[in-house]
């Protein structure tokens, strides 16, 4: 487990931009079950390779004109309950820290897992996201 105090920049570069923090199995569980709902779900990382452009990438795409109707983040390595908990919702994908997951109808839409996320920039994540925000969220 990583130090909360030293994680806290890295969650609040997702907070501070409106994504809700899940820090609990009962409040992914209380997000994710909303089946009517889309959601847009990060898990975050300490990984500088990956992660650091992760963050910067989701704040480019939460931008688009069509977003999930919920942005969601559980933090790997500091809120294992949550990141468990939202991974058993990303069912055929194994666990990858950092990923997003667009979720519709309660299953998986669309994954970036960490190899799909490491080496690109955060202009190459947003279009890959806003890319899967048109076609499973649009109404």
């Amino acid at each position: 487990m990583y130090d909360p105090m030293m994680t806290a920049p890295m969650r609040e570069e997702l907070t501070r931009i409106g994504v809700t923090s899940l820090e609990s199995a009962d409040a992914v569980d209380t997000a994710l079950g909303q089946a009517d709902k889309t959601a847009l779900v990060v898990v975050n990382s300490v990984c500088g390779c990956a992660a650091a452009n992760a963050r910067p990438g989701v704040a480019l795409a939460i931008k688009h004109s069509t977003t999930p109707d919920q942005i969601l983040t559980v933090f790997a390595g500091v809120d294992r309950e949550a990141a468990d908990r939202a991974r058993s919702y990303f069912k055929g994908f194994m666990p990858s820290s950092p990923s997003i997951a667009v979720m519709k109808e309660g299953k998986v839409a669309f994954m970036l897992q960490r190899h799909e996320i490491e080496g690109r920039s955060p202009q190459e994540i947003a279009q890959r996201l806003t890319s899967a925000f048109d076609e499973h969220c649009a109404s």
